[in-house]
C-alpha cells in the first residue's frame, strides 16, 4: 500500500478518525459536543513515519467540522500546531481558542 492509499476512516464506536498500516493504527480521538467538535489526542506510531498520516488525521477531522458545520476545539497539540500554521484554517476554531494561533 502506497502512502496516498492510506486512508482515514471515522470510527463512531471509539470516537476516533483511524489509519491502519500493517497492523498499526494511528489516530485522532474526537468529542462532539452540540456545536462544537474537540480533539483532544493524536496518536501517530513509528510505522506510519514519514507518510503524512498526522495530517490526513487532521485533514479529516477539520473536513467532517466543515461538513457538520462545528467550530473545532484543538486541545491536542497536533492539531494546535497544524492549524496554528495553516491561517485558512483559523475561521474553523471556536473563537475562544483563537488567540494562542498566532504565528510568528
Amino acid at each position: 500500500m502506497s502512502d496516498d492509499e492510506i486512508a482515514v476512516v471515522m470510527n463512531t464506536d471509539t470516537h476516533r478518525f483511524e489509519a491502519q498500516l500493517g497492523g498499526a493504527t494511528a489516530f485522532a480521538e474526537y468529542q462532539l459536543g452540540d456545536d462544537t467538535i474537540t480533539f483532544p489526542h493524536t496518536v501517530v506510531p513509528d510505522a506510519f513515519a514519514g507518510k503524512g498520516v498526522g495530517g490526513k488525521l487532521v485533514q479529516a477531522g477539520l473536513a467532517y467540522a466543515r461538513e457538520h458545520k462545528l467550530w473545532v476545539r484543538p486541545t491536542c497539540a497536533f492539531f494546535h500546531a497544524y492549524i496554528a500554521k495553516r491561517p485558512e484554517l483559523h475561521e474553523l476554531v471556536h473563537p475562544d481558542m483563537r488567540e494562542g494561533l498566532s504565528v510568528p
